[in-house]
């Protein structure tokens, strides 16, 4: 018999009996698994003996790799940006702290530059499931600090992936060069999130496609498939096998079949996670516990009083109260299952001495038994502190935090366009940095290969990221966001900062194209500068790629919003008659004797007139070439902050509250002149099919306004016209009663 199924079957008998004296004790598996591992270890010779110890490595690497998957499938896009400012404080000012706080210890014990690293990477990690435990077992789950520490665990397990790179990319010369290492990281961030877009665009899309054959077996192969995949990706582009897993199990968490991969891949995760812990406790060895026992209890001490103080510091700086403070970082205070995948790196890599990792696992264990008594104690603890402070300083800690329910003041319009701004030129800077990086890294390669010698090659490479970026300038240069706008007619002194971020946005363009322009077709004129900027312009105002533009960025959120849109979709809730309002103007002698296509509302400001009553005649669905009278009463449609923006470059002031479009259609009288909305389904033998919005003239034949379109679930307000319909689409349009009787008439059915 193999040696490999003996020593599974000692290890898994030995793991089912200790698992369920532990359940008794109502302690955690974890620390089981671990006692299991000693036992059966090379360091304890009066048990039953594991011998093939190079096989069992190999399956606590694919325990590294199933865990890393289910913290994936745990975690999702939403998720971190769920988190609030408190959350990410608390998470960077512990991880960084604990970092330099590991290291200097390291230090201070004389250990060398690598494993004083290495031990910070561990000290910042706390520990999800020993947490989780607790406050379930303590009845604590839903209290208001609870959350605070669940999402601390979220940011803390992402800054835990991004240290695995760093010391992995440490680790690989021995020593931290700054520059060359920010040029590294740089590079792998920007492989990360192209990775991460590909990865939303293709595998939701894909899953979509293959729902009718997904039966538990081939969801459970596939889903398998998916991460070993992202793990054989990941090693070949020099990331670690680790990250592989996380990011698969990430993407598939946004996905409608993440419960049930969660499901299906649990008993495998525990399996091979049991596996992990028991190779674990494999490495201890008595002999240098009782030979290390000074810098353990050193760095117990240090790992509880350290990540008590930074984490409650972390989350005063966020501006919650001291009592919140302490009892976050009371629950904090230990650390976990990714301080033995880090400790494990380190080993793989052969960066820490052997020394380290079995006193992890004991500062580990400690640390575990401790963390519920330190959350019992942390009301305690907080009158202890609260007694001992300077009444001064307790004073100002009160003038400074806020309470857990205090209101948080509302953004500027600045501060909401700054954020936008922001992250719309990070993202967009991104992909267009990535087509570039494809160009030049994958597609000259392969052209270069296929026609050695074709002079076209360049030619054509220049060309793909030239279409590759430019289908991005249209989005990035965002001129007609609701941010933008509001700020433009709000003040006359915002129209030149505003001018100024846009020419930055745009230089930053022609540096993006300019760069891999110069360097494939070797053109050094300034002439190109010109020539690029120029096209800018003309592809800006031409729209050209638009449509193909709006299609991907629909499909892309919809991949990316599968999940929830499918919950929605059960819950049965509602989102066209919800997300737009409706707001009633008068007409003033501003604006009156002008014609709606002279005021342009709806492209300034994405409001459309839906209504203008004249007297008694209520005309529905106005023409551009409608001019205004004084006493006319205008109603209007659109998003709360673009009617905000409206009536700010109009100077109307306070105005009745708008309502939503289904408050509106529920207040009519049910009379010939009333307006209502209608879904038109786009199936493949409609009419609809594969036209655009402008083309499709629907406004010109039906009387109607289109004010939205629902693509695998995902709403898209008011579509841009170029937008292109296609099959198993919803257009929503608004009109009267007769809109839906020429609808009908036309063949287009209107549910």
């Amino acid at each position: 018999m193999p040696k490999l199924i003996t020593d599974l079957a000692i290890m898994l008998l030995t793991a089912g009996v200790v698992a369920v004296l532990f359940k008794k004790l109502n302690q955690p598996l974890v620390l089981g698994y671990i006692l299991v591992g000693f036992l059966v270890g090379p360091y304890m010779p009066y048990f039953f003996k594991v011998t093939d110890l190079e096989s069992i490595e190999t399956w606590s690497e694919i325990g590294i790799i199933v865990l890393m998957f289910g913290l994936g499938l745990e975690f999702n896009l939403h998720k971190l940006a769920s988190v609030g400012r408190t959350a990410i404080v608390t998470a960077l000012t512990e991880v960084l702290g604990m970092l330099v706080l590991g290291y200097l210890v390291g230090q201070a014990l004389g250990w060398g530059m690598m494993d004083s690293v290495f031990l910070g990477g561990m000290l910042s990690m706390s520990s999800t499931t020993i947490i989780i435990k607790a406050f379930d077992e303590l009845g604590l789950r839903e209290k208001g600090f609870a959350q605070l520490v669940f999402g601390t665990l979220v940011i803390e397990d992402i800054a835990g992936i991004f240290m695995m790179i760093i010391l992995s990319t440490v680790s690989v010369s021995q020593h931290i060069s700054g520059g060359a290492l920010a040029l590294q990281l740089g590079m792998l961030v920007l492989y990360l999130a192209l990775w991460l877009i590909l990865g939303i665009t293709i595998l939701p899309t894909l899953l979509r496609k293959a729902a009718r054959f997904m039966n538990d077996e081939t969801l459970l192969l596939s889903s398998l498939g998916i991460c070993f995949g992202m793990v054989l990706l990941a090693e070949t582009l020099g990331f670690s096998s680790a990250l592989g897993a996380f990011l698969a199990g990430s993407l598939l968490a946004g996905t409608v079949h993440a419960e049930r991969v969660e499901h299906l891949t649990a008993g495998i995760k525990d399996l091979f996670g049991s596996i992990f812990f028991l190779s674990v406790g494999m490495l201890i060895d008595p002999a240098m516990i009782l030979q290390y026992i000074g810098p353990i209890l050193l760095i117990t001490l240090v790992t509880v009083a350290g990540k008590l103080l930074i984490s409650s510091l972390g989350v005063l700086f966020s501006g919650q109260s001291l009592k919140t403070a302490v009892r976050c970082g009371c629950s904090l205070a230990q650390i976990g299952e990714f301080a033995f995948i880090i400790a494990s790196l380190g080993m793989s890599l052969g960066v820490i001495a052997d020394y380290v990792y079995p006193i992890v696992v004991a500062v580990s264990v400690i640390t575990t038994l401790t963390t519920p008594a330190f959350i019992k104690g942390a009301d305690r603890l907080y009158g202890l502190i609260s007694r001992l402070l300077p009444e001064k300083l307790a004073r100002k800690l009160e003038r400074y935090t806020v309470a857990e329910d205090a209101p948080r003041e509302q953004d500027s319009d600045w501060a909401s366009f700054l954020r936008r701004y922001v992250r719309v030129t990070a993202l967009y800077a991104l992909l267009m940095a990535g087509v570039s990086l494809i160009g030049q890294l994958a597609l000259l390669p392969v052209l270069e290969n296929a026609f050695p010698g074709f002079w076209l090659n360049r030619l054509l490479c220049a060309a793909f990221c030239l279409a590759g970026i430019a289908l991005f300038i249209r989005p990035m240069l965002d001129l007609h966001s609701t941010e933008y706008t509001t700020l433009w007619v709000k003040n006359r002194h915002f129209r030149l900062p505003l001018i100024t971020l846009t020419a930055l946005r745009f230089m930053l363009i022609v540096l993006l194209l300019f760069i891999p322009l110069q360097t494939l077709l070797r053109v050094n004129s300034l002439w190109l500068l010109l020539l690029i900027a120029l096209s800018i312009v003309l592809i800006y105002k031409s729209g050209w790629l638009s449509s193909a533009y709006i299609s991907a960025e629909a499909q892309f959120m919809a991949n990316f919003n599968e999940r929830s849109l499918h919950r929605q979709e059960n819950e049965g809730a509602e989102w066209l008659d919800e997300k737009l309002f409706v707001e009633e103007l008068p007409c003033g002698e501003a604006l009156a004797g002008r014609t709606l296509r002279q005021l342009n509302w709806g492209f300034l400001f994405s409001v459309n007139i839906i209504k203008v009553i004249r007297g008694r005649r209520h005309l529905n669905m106005p023409s551009g070439d409608l001019e205004l009278r004084a006493g006319d009463r205008i109603f209007l449609i659109g998003r709360p902050e673009s009617l905000r923006s409206l009536r700010l470059s109009l100077g109307a002031g306070s105005q009745p509250e708008p309502v939503s479009l289904r408050q509106f259609t529920e207040s009519q009288r049910d009379e010939p002149t009333d307006i209502y909305a209608y879904a038109i389904p786009v199936g493949k033998d409609s009419p609809l099919q594969g036209k655009s919005i402008r083309a499709s003239r629907l406004r010109e034949k039906y009387d109607c306004m289109i004010l939205g379109l629902q693509r695998s679930r995902l709403p898209i307000l008011q579509p841009d016209v170029n937008m292109t319909m296609q099959t198993d689409d919803l257009v929503w349009v608004l009109g009267a009663r007769r809109t839906a009787e020429k609808l009908l008439a036309g063949d287009l059915s209107a549910p």
